[in-house]
């Protein structure tokens, strides 16, 4: 892919070269960049802002700290990118992945202001995929274990470039399949209604009732498939009337959870628009998989634990269409610029069967064209319901509370809550100069290893 433009002009408000850093050490200047580098954590693509923040005691009108942008050592504030793509920037992608783990992980086990009485509720780890819309190259397997051939006839390698695109291209149903991405999301929504209709009919109960007894509770994460079509993983919990608070009832059990499941995927179906008089409608795939999640001290063998799960699905957050099936990772303006890039020729047919689709009058609330990068997928890639545990906001807000800990910032002595505070900032531009952007690698905390709980 071509390398964004980088705007240097104004990294520097001192008028110094940005790529001389031996100058910046002769002038005392190093230090000072370095620790506002420290801040950003290894971010690759900070976001630069131009601006000013006062705090004021309202009482006196006494300026208790002012910050210049103007004034900071690169010239502007940073501000770390946060996005959760690792094709973008790995270090955000690694905390966004991390604060993954924990929201899934305290929805499992407790913490976060989840009670540890969550490890009773009935919970199940489930699967859903996308329907076929032709064969395409792949690995069966009989056993589980070695790979058989394929239909074209070879045995596959698990890298091999050619898994997951058609046999026979011209006949694959490429319209198809965009559709079915752009759909799936109200497809999930459509599967919950399903699924609290089918556990009220189970538990003999009115759908009305239902709410007064049991919550449903899930968390999700989209994954691409190499045939570029979304499935979705997603755990799911029963709790009581009040979320994760209080016990569910007593017929809320993981057997009659996973059954309930099959029967909501069974009857989940969504009407799609009418294309050259055809009446298309989707659904998910008949491979649906659940599963039972147990404890970490679960002794029989099964590896669907909590810790395998959060892990699991926190891998998948940061990942979007491009790790699976080489698409983009940004957004196209022109459909000329994909001859820009080094694109797999599937992933290329469907990024442009979108355009084209998203050309139709009839499919414009689909908006086709911009998602034509995620091959018609536009929904957000992890989800989850309010009860379930934590949010992702209130992870960030811990992360910079304990980081102003960390950093103890002098206080002046006056109540921060009656503090006045006066800011104004515009945006400058992204990323760094190449020399700050190698000495931010550099001063990056080691990248972890596997989420910890």
């Amino acid at each position: 892919m071509p390398a964004e433009p980088q705007h240097q002009h104004d990294v520097f408000a001192s008028g110094l070269h940005p790529g001389d850093l031996a100058k910046l050490a002769s002038h005392g200047q190093l230090p000072a960049i370095v620790r506002q580098l420290t801040t950003l954590g290894g971010c690759s693509r900070p976001i630069r802002l131009d601006g000013h923040r006062t705090e004021v005691d309202p009482a006196t009108g006494l300026i208790l700290r002012h910050l210049d942008s103007a004034q900071m050592p690169a010239g502007c504030l940073l501000v770390r990118c946060g996005n959760r793509r690792t094709t973008r920037c790995r270090s955000c992608a690694e905390v966004y992945r991390h604060d993954t783990y924990q929201l899934i992980a305290a929805g499992l086990r407790g913490g976060k202001a989840v009670p540890e009485s969550i490890t009773r509720h009935p919970r199940v780890f489930a699967t859903f995929t996308a329907p076929s819309f032709g064969p395409v190259h792949n690995r069966p397997s009989s056993d589980g274990k070695q790979a058989d051939r394929c239909r074209c006839g070879r045995a596959h390698d698990q890298d091999d470039p050619q898994l997951g695109s058609p046999l026979n291209p011209e006949r694959y149903n490429y319209p198809g399949a965009v559709l079915w991405n752009a759909h799936a999301p109200a497809l999930w929504s459509r599967f919950m209604l399903h699924l609290r209709r089918a556990i009220a009919k189970a538990a003999g109960l009115t759908q009305r009732s239902l709410s007064s007894t049991a919550k449903i509770s899930y968390a999700k994460v989209a994954e691409y498939q190499r045939r570029g079509l979304v499935h979705f993983h997603a755990v799911i919990r029963l709790d009581g009337p009040d979320g994760s608070a209080t016990e569910p009832p007593a017929w809320a059990t993981k057997a009659l959870l996973t059954d309930a499941i099959h029967t909501a995927v069974t009857r989940t179906r969504v009407d799609g628009p009418r294309l050259d008089g055809e009446v298309s409608a989707f659904a998910f795939g008949t491979q649906l998989d659940v599963r039972p999640i147990r404890g970490n001290d679960f002794e029989g063998g099964s590896p669907i634990t909590e810790r395998a799960v959060a892990a699991y699905i926190a891998k998948y957050a940061t990942k979007g269409a491009e790790g699976a099936t080489g698409t983009l990772d940004r957004r196209l303006r022109l459909i000329g610029e994909l001859q820009a890039f080094d694109i797999p020729p599937h992933a290329e047919r469907m990024i442009r069967t979108a355009w084209d689709l998203g050309a139709r009058p009839e499919l414009a609330y689909l908006k086709l064209r911009t998602w034509a990068h995620m091959l018609g997928f536009r929904g957000h890639f992890s989800t989850k319901t309010r009860q379930y545990s934590t949010t992702l906001a209130a992870l960030r807000d811990a992360r910079a509370a304990w980081q102003r800990a960390q950093a103890r910032v002098p206080t002046t002595g006056a109540d921060e809550g009656s503090t006045l505070i006066l800011a104004h900032w515009v945006f400058s531009g992204i990323g760094l100069t190449p020399e700050l952007a190698r000495l931010s690698a550099a001063l990056a905390p080691q990248e972890p290893g596997a989420a910890r709980g």
